[in-house]
């Protein structure tokens, strides 16, 4: 007769640890990180033994080997996980694919978290440190700026005027009619090449064409 085996697979809701227990007596719960982890799945992982002639020893072929977690990875597959949340025990039914984006969506939050964590830590030691009345204003106020990296500027409006001189090909048939300020607001750009300068608006307010 053949040993039952299970697989049972628990989810970590404080690290996001995806934990796989194989097991052939009873269910039992998994804790970790000093908190019960969720149910999520559990599968058959028996492995039923053949009597292929040659292979009688071991019971193996190379058509029923066992499937590395690459061949059994299936991200479709619907998997039924239990939450809670304000005491209150909700079931789920979700696809693998979903929930590998959603747990790593949440080791994204907790990285996030744990450096903003560790920055306002470093902060609460550069208050004390600048609170020594040998720091101006000006460097108190840098010192912070370089630990969040920020850069202290002002956004100021400038307004001007740009002189500008082109050659255009006007066809012939075309001369009489032709409209420098019409052609030029169609082909001319105004944009800048660093980022410290944003063109909101230009216009062009006169136009000479010399025919000469």
């Amino acid at each position: 007769m053949n040993e039952k085996w299970f697989k049972d697979s628990h989810l970590c809701t404080i690290c996001d640890a995806l934990i796989e227990i194989t097991r052939k007596d009873e269910f039992r719960n998994i804790w970790h990180c000093g908190g019960e982890a969720n149910l999520l799945s559990v599968e058959d992982a028996t492995i039923l033994p053949t009597t292929t002639k040659g292979n009688e020893m071991n019971g193996m072929t190379e058509t029923n080997l066992p499937l590395s977690e690459a061949e059994r990875y299936n991200p479709n597959q619907l998997v039924t996980y239990k939450k809670i949340f304000n005491d209150e025990t909700t079931y789920s039914t979700e696809k693998v694919v979903d929930i590998e984006w959603a747990l790593e969506q949440g080791r994204r939050a907790n990285d996030n978290y744990n450096g903003l964590r560790l920055k306002v830590n470093e902060l609460e030691e550069l208050l004390v440190e600048l609170y020594n009345p040998n720091y101006t204003k000006e460097e108190a106020l840098q010192q912070i700026a370089e630990l969040f990296g920020f850069e202290l500027s002002k956004t100021v409006t400038v307004t001007g005027t740009i002189n500008f001189e082109v050659t255009v090909q006007v066809p012939l048939d075309e001369v009489d009619n032709f409209d420098a300020h019409y052609k030029l607001g169609d082909e001319l750009s105004l944009t800048s090449y660093g980022s410290d300068v944003e063109v909101n608006d230009w216009t062009i307010e006169d136009t000479d064409v010399d025919w000469n």
